[in-house]
């Protein structure tokens, strides 16, 4: 068991990115992410992975941290920013638990206590095996609380990176073939209020690139038979996939039911419209995922869950934002130029690509902090 404390609001997703690495990199690994508290416990995140946990930190308070470490056991603790909890960092100092603190910063060492206990703040950080700051102010701000330069860090901030979705090599080989020479464009995570907008541009686009194969994944398995016959209905000609043979050259969509498929799509479309996000019972889908493998991203305004993933695109010019079946066509028929999906690809790799230092780093402490602990027994 690792143990990510993240005390920062708004820094989860990249947490949540780093927990999912640790899990991949090591079987049998699970990661505890624990938060600040909350105002009820309905405002607790899900993390959508059976291995990664999130729950709300304890009460700094010593029987509330004995309780706490006793229920879970961490046998390594990251702890990201600042915010210290003293009656938990001696608690598990005395544990004998390694602990490592990154992505520090000075705000998160900016409180009364660092400012006016600051002999109290440098014993809780003595603590820490290994020490990572994401700025000048932060370097400067630990060195001034006591630290000796040489035991803290100046690296990069702790960034969510994107994950490279798995797919099956011989299904990409195949439908690659069956598919050469056609533009592609992709549409995940599609919620039934948002099936209108997507044919519409498809139709759109289809009058100026007659070839163009639009590859489309439902919010749920469920819903493609319902979308399938809507869009045949629409005089749409349709293959769903995982049907006998691949889609011939009068196929026009391509129907998909399994979401766990999603990164076999995304490696055969130069751009993407990430569902989820033009109606208001959605919240987005993960725009990295289509970034880590070289998709060009379009998406809606309602992504409240990933805002920060995307603005970090945007301002990149790795992804742009649509409102209805006009702007998503225009945009898909401009995208589906080789060298302007290439260049938007490109950015949106570059940004997933910061942070995977940092990232690496880490995995590789916790791993030999993992076989020592092993060794010893």
């Amino acid at each position: 068991m690792v143990w990510c404390h993240a005390p920062e609001p708004g820094n989860l997703l990249a947490i949540q990115d780093l927990a999912l690495r640790l899990c991949r990199s090591r079987p049998g690994l699970s990661v505890l992410i624990t938060i600040p508290k909350q105002a009820t416990p309905s405002d607790l995140p899900q993390s959508g992975n059976s291995k990664i946990l999130i729950d709300f930190a304890p009460e700094d308070h010593p029987t509330s941290t004995k309780l706490f470490l006793d229920h879970w056991q961490p046998d390594t603790c990251i702890w990201a920013w600042g915010r210290l909890m003293p009656n938990l960092i001696i608690e598990m100092a005395d544990r004998g638990c390694p602990m490592f603190l990154i992505d520090g910063d000075s705000d998160g060492f900016d409180g009364r206590r660092d400012r006016w206990l600051s002999d109290l703040t440098r014993g809780l950080l003595s603590h820490f095996s290994a020490i990572m700051v994401r700025s000048e102010a932060g370097f400067h701000r630990l060195v001034r609380l006591g630290l000796d330069r040489k035991n803290v860090e100046l690296t990069s901030a702790l960034l969510a990176g994107g994950q490279a979705l798995p797919c099956h090599e011989s299904d990409l080989a195949d439908l690659s073939c069956a598919l050469v020479g056609r533009p592609i464009w992709f549409a995940n995570q599609v919620l039934e209020g948002e099936l209108g907008t997507v044919l519409a541009a498809h139709r759109q686009s289809l009058r100026l690139s007659h070839r163009l194969l639009l590859i489309l994944q439902p919010a749920e398995a469920a819903l493609a038979n319902r979308f399938a016959a809507r869009m045949s209905d629409q005089d749409f000609r349709v293959h769903k996939w995982g049907d006998f043979g691949y889609p011939d050259a009068s196929t026009q969509i391509m129907i998909a039911g399994d979401p766990a498929e999603a990164g076999l799509f995304y490696r055969l479309a130069p751009v993407s419209f990430l569902g989820s996000s033009l109606v208001s019972e959605g919240s987005g889908c993960d725009p990295f995922e289509a970034a880590a493998l070289g998709s060009a991203v379009l998406y809606g305004p309602k992504i409240r869950r990933f805002l920060p993933s995307y603005t970090r695109l945007v301002a990149e010019g790795a992804a742009r934002i649509v409102n209805d079946a006009t702007t998503l066509g225009t945009a898909v028929s401009r995208l589906i130029a080789p060298d302007q999906a290439a260049t938007m690809a490109h950015a949106g790799w570059d940004v997933i690509s910061r942070g995977a230092a940092l990232t690496d780093k880490v995995i590789d402490l916790v791993q030999d902090t993992l076989d020592t602990r092993e060794r010893r027994g």
